[in-house]
């Protein structure tokens, strides 16, 4: 699980490695249309955090999880009429407090969304 250097892309600015966008250092981009798409979610959750709410959590793991899994703990628990979904692999848990409006799935996606497709 080695990628060779030569495969690495470089910054046309200076030369230097590319990264991901990760939330790990003060080089995090917010531009216009991060600051726009943060507005349509957070709209969006306002307007249903009191209806039937499916939150699905697709592969999310201990990396950042305040991102995506500790507000959809969070929300989940604040509204009795939504349900947590989680299917990852080797990381798939919820609190006890909303463990009857769970359902944890152990697996690998690709693996588990084939054999529900009936596509093997």
């Amino acid at each position: 699980m080695e990628i060779p250097s030569e495969l690495i892309p470089k910054c046309p600015d200076d030369g230097s490695d590319m990264t991901m966008n990760l939330r790990a250092d003060d080089s995090f981009v917010e531009d216009e249309g991060w600051h726009r798409a943060s507005a349509a979610y957070s709209d969006f959750i306002r307007r249903h955090e009191n209806l039937h709410v499916f939150y699905l959590e697709l592969g999310v793991g201990a990396n950042t999880p305040v991102i995506i899994k500790y507000p959809f703990w969070q929300m989940t628990l604040a509204n009795e009429k939504a349900v947590y979904a989680c299917l990852n692999y080797g990381e798939s848990y919820c609190p006890e407090e909303i463990a009857d409006r769970s359902i944890c799935i152990d697996g690998d996606i690709g693996e588990v969304f084939e054999t529900q497709s009936g596509m093997r």
